[in-house]
């Protein structure tokens, strides 16, 4: 779909920003409670450090408001504005949308965080 060398490549597959090979989190799969926000310690292919120091995906919250806030735009100009849904349905219909997307919110806030700060780098197998 994208290719391989792009950000948007690496981000939607959740691998590593200065590869785009390793596996950025432990588990693929968003809903495995226990271990969905579960980090490699560092990638598996190119070595590149995914623990930085202590703090450091503190900025990714900034990243997650602005997706819900852009999913919870998009969502109301889809119910109220085309479908003329009252608010109260909205809510409740927004509410449980984010508390389904959760996982994936957090997910993608930390890759992208991660994407601003590391570059791509072509990296060459032995």
């Amino acid at each position: 779909m994208f290719n391989k060398k792009s950000p948007l490549y690496s981000i939607l597959n959740n691998k590593c920003p200065s590869c785009h090979e390793g596996n950025f989190f432990v588990t693929s799969n968003h809903y495995d409670l226990k271990k969905f926000g579960a980090l490699n310690d560092r990638c598996p292919v190119c070595n590149e450090d995914f623990r930085r120091e202590p703090g450091y995906y503190y900025g990714a919250t900034y990243v997650s408001y602005g997706l819900t806030v852009l999913f919870g735009i998009s969502l109301f100009l889809l119910l109220c504005v085309v479908f003329s849904l009252d608010t109260v349905p909205f809510i409740i219909t927004l509410s449980v949308f984010l508390v389904a997307l959760l996982p994936i919110f957090f997910r993608f806030s930390r890759i992208i965080w991660i994407h601003m700060f590391v570059k791509y780098k072509e990296f060459k197998k032995n």
